[in-house]
């Protein structure tokens, strides 16, 4: 199987080699335009990291490295993304600036057969995009309701004179959330008729995604020169603030504390490699889409380094402001505690009463009280101890750190509304630049692979965005929290990693690791490191095949289970899928995987009807495009223009 080489951007405009060699030819009147490019570094920049920093940096991360080992965890991410996330992201960006297609387009150009790995990508993406805009539309819903004082999330709402029972029984933060946001179910088998609130956020979320996509990057960059560098100042101003707070460096201690003991542990490996797999955005074809747009001698392997240090960087932030925040929060609850145990232990006679002074609770130091209280707790009636670990611990992954800890937080700042607002703006920010190319990594291979769409760029995008509002409708129900549940676990999860596998594979050994890094050796001008063909190789493929086969492991080991809220006990209780719930689940990786055999399947059945050439086998084949032409092509295209008059 031979890869034949593709023109570099002088060559398909009829422009000379940008070294100043070969004769210009005059381009053909029906060629079609050379493919759209950044207008500089600095947007191709904001859009690779505005898609790779997404929601999960601010409330996935901080979870996974508190729940496994701290300091010990940065560590394991570190070495993980050295040896299989960095070599991986590299390989994507180098495939789509040197083919200059989406990811349809490299995997069809290296080989008919392997096409399928595209389209699954795309059918992810599409996954992802439906549950993902959904969080778009509560984070609309929140910043909505942040501007009043005080924030409706603050208190119980009373009938009368008497307390909401749900809400007093849990906290003012969860029953906003569960009751007014969501107005939840309390299971999946309950659909519920369509929260109208959460209906109008979602076609307001669908409709910007839509006005910043239209005319394609031309249109999402201008976006994303705020909402890629606007989360970075929340973040700044939420740490300074943070910082001041009493507990912060309780929580960032607890935050970072290590524990190497946790490395023996093999799902936290399990956690760290799906982590780093997630957080750069392999497998999407966002990757490949963003770097096709690039000259074809841009350093794509410093972008490798520099996109992933910035992630990783970022993560590290959101975690300092989360767990200073949570820090703060937790406090706030155990010192309340304390008080309240001290103020029963008045009215109680104990042989062996505490040496603090139980009537000023605020001089006395929690860790006094559950020391004290740890030594006598057989012998305590009415009492319970006040954990500040424990506290740390409650709602601090995913919705429930975003709309339940943190909320209750910043209900305790001085001028709430305004850092609520803050806050719910940069996670809106954060989602759409996510978003953004999420949808590219949709859009881009449909339009270079069919000629019809890519004349009709507008129209397949504002199709897309109404075809997502429709079927995004399904998590508006009041079950829909459970359906985004469902999706965010494994819609995308074992999908993913198997296209990696594929690529991984594909380009390491069915291609030949050496043939292509000769091929970003034509493209940079220096060959990279023999290094990276025995991480390809061997290193990332083993890698990603532990951890499928980890994930695959434990998804047949453990009952797929959901967090559902108990209206009645105003508390989260964790249930198994029902059967068609798991049956839906298991469709969901079925579709999203059928494209592979599928795209197998019809390239060897179509070798078979007729004979092949080396080009049709090396999987060559006209590429359509028909986005503005950018301006370094443009360039290139008026010295030829100048050469052909003179000669």
């Amino acid at each position: 199987m031979e890869k034949q080489p593709l023109p570099d951007d002088g060559d398909k405009t009829g422009a000379p080699d940008p070294d100043g060699g070969g004769d210009a030819v005059q381009p053909a009147a029906s060629e079609a335009p050379s493919r759209a490019g950044w207008n500089s570094k600095v947007e191709y920049f904001l859009a690779q990291v505005g898609f790779s920093v997404g929601l999960g940096n601010v409330w996935r991360f901080p979870y996974l490295c508190h729940q496994n080992g701290g300091g010990a965890f940065l560590l394991l991410y570190v070495l993980l993304m050295l040896v299989v996330g960095i070599p991986l992201f590299f390989l994507e960006l180098a495939a789509g600036q040197d083919i200059r297609q989406g990811s349809i387009g490299v995997w069809k150009y290296i080989s008919p057969r392997l096409a399928g790995i595209g389209y699954s990508s795309c059918v992810v993406c599409f996954f992802v995009a439906l549950y993902y805009n959904v969080i778009l539309a509560w984070s609309l819903f929140y910043l909505g309701n942040s501007f009043q004082y005080p924030l409706p999330w603050q208190r119980c709402p009373k009938h009368g004179n008497v307390t909401e029972k749900e809400c007093e029984a849990s906290s003012p933060t969860s029953f906003f959330w569960y009751r007014r946001a969501l107005n939840i179910t309390d299971s999946i088998d309950q659909v519920g008729s369509f929260n109208p609130y959460i209906v109008g956020c979602l076609l307001a979320a669908w409709t910007i995604v839509c006005l910043g996509m239209f005319k394609g990057i031309k249109s999402s960059v201008k976006v994303m020169y705020f909402s890629s560098i606007f989360p970075y100042v929340v973040l700044v101003c939420f740490l300074i603030r943070s910082l001041k707070l009493d507990g912060a460096a309780e929580g960032i201690a607890h935050m970072f504390y290590p524990k190497l003991s946790t490395w023996a542990d093999i799902q936290v490996w399990r956690q760290a490699a799906t982590q780093v797999f997630f957080a750069l955005g392999l497998g999407f074809g966002s990757i490949i889409a963003y770097s096709s747009y690039n000259p074809k001698n841009n350093n794509c392997h410093r972008d490798a380094f520099t996109v992933s240090s910035i992630n990783f960087l970022t993560s590290l932030l959101a975690t300092l402001v989360v767990f200073a925040v949570l820090g703060f929060r937790a406090k706030k609850r155990v010192m309340t505690c304390v008080a309240r145990n001290l103020k029963q232990l008045q009215w109680q006679h104990h042989a062996d009463m505490p040496t603090f002074n139980l009537s000023d609770p605020d001089s006395v130091d929690w860790r006094a009280y559950s020391s004290w209280f740890n030594q006598h707790k057989e012998t305590l009636a009415n009492l319970t101890d006040c954990d500040l670990e424990k506290e740390m611990q409650t709602g601090v992954e995913g919705t429930g750190l975003a709309f339940i800890a943190f909320t209750e937080a910043m209900t305790q700042l001085p001028g709430s509304p305004f850092w609520s607002a803050l806050f719910f703006l940069m996670l809106l920010n954060l989602g759409l630049s996510t978003m953004f190319g999420t949808m590219e990594g949709i859009l881009a291979p449909l339009r270079d692979r069919f000629a019809s769409l890519a004349r009709n760029k507008t129209k397949l995008t504002v199709a897309s965005c109404v075809v997502g509002f429709l079927i995004g409708l399904l998590f508006t129900q009041r079950c829909g929290n459970y359906f985004v549940t469902m999706f965010d676990d494994y819609s995308a999860t074992l999908p993913l990693i198997i296209v990696v596998v594929f690529e991984t594979f594909s380009v390491s050994w069915l291609y030949g690791a050496d043939r292509f890094l000769d091929d970003i050796q034509a493209m940079l001008g220096w060959r990279p490191s023999v290094v990276y063909k025995y991480l390809w190789k061997y290193v990332c493929l083993l890698a990603m095949l532990g951890l499928l086969g980890a994930t695959t492991v434990r998804m047949f080991m453990e009952t797929p289970k959901y967090m559902s809220w108990n209206q009645e006990t105003a508390s989260e209780v964790r249930l198994p899928y029902p059967g068609w719930a798991l049956a839906v689940l298991a469709l969901l990786i079925v579709f999203a995987m059928l494209p592979v055999p599928v795209g197998f399947i019809y390239s060897v059945l179509q070798d078979r009807r007729r004979p092949t050439s080396r080009h049709t086998e090396a999987g060559l084949y006209r590429i359509v495009n028909f986005d503005e032409t950018p301006m370094t092509d443009m360039d290139l295209m008026n010295r030829a223009a100048v050469r052909i008059s003179v000669s």
